[in-house]
């Protein structure tokens, strides 16, 4: 799993920030009982998205979307593939 300073040193060297609230929100359910590692269930889609730029602002969903694409890469996903759009959608494709 990529680390948080990993995720913060990626959007500083490509955004200019560290958007370290963002990476936060988004492994915010990695530290709970019920999700753990499966916490990229919740948030790593385009709904996910969606609700990054709700909260924190338009550039936040690229920050957002940088976090994702990375940890979909660790779990063998490929800009082939199609990008999970909810929750549903990516426990379909066998994430977690």
């Amino acid at each position: 799993m990529a680390s948080f300073q990993k995720h913060c040193d990626e959007t500083e060297e490509v955004l200019g920030k560290t958007y370290a609230e963002v990476h936060l929100w988004l492994d915010e359910f990695y530290r709970t009982p019920e999700y753990g590692a499966r916490h990229r269930r919740k948030r790593h889609h385009e709904q996910g998205i969606r609700e990054a730029v709700r909260q924190f602002g338009e550039e936040a969903g690229v920050a957002a979307r940088m976090h994702i694409i990375t940890d979909l890469r660790e779990e063998g996903w490929t800009e082939s593939d199609r990008f999970p759009k909810d929750e549903k959608e990516y426990v379909a494709m066998g994430l977690f």
